[in-house]
């Protein structure tokens, strides 16, 4: 489900976890996409603020990728 009342799914970027190969019982579909207000929890996706994400995809380049660290 991609459509979400709250905004926050309308500018997503797909990340390739688990896409190839495929492992099952590893997860899938995480998404970069636009935070909550508040910054809260996602469903395990990475969410930053509408300027940031629009800056980060400003940079990106073919073959960009992206490291999640805590």
């Amino acid at each position: 489900k991609l459509w979400r009342d709250d905004h926050v799914y309308d500018l997503i970027v797909v990340l390739g976890h688990n896409d190839d190969p495929v492992v099952p019982g590893m997860g899938s579909a995480i998404f970069m996409h636009l935070a909550r207000e508040n910054y809260s929890g996602t469903e395990g996706c990475v969410a930053l603020a509408m300027d940031d994400l629009i800056e980060l995809l400003r940079e990106a380049e073919p073959g960009s990728q992206v490291e999640i660290r805590q």
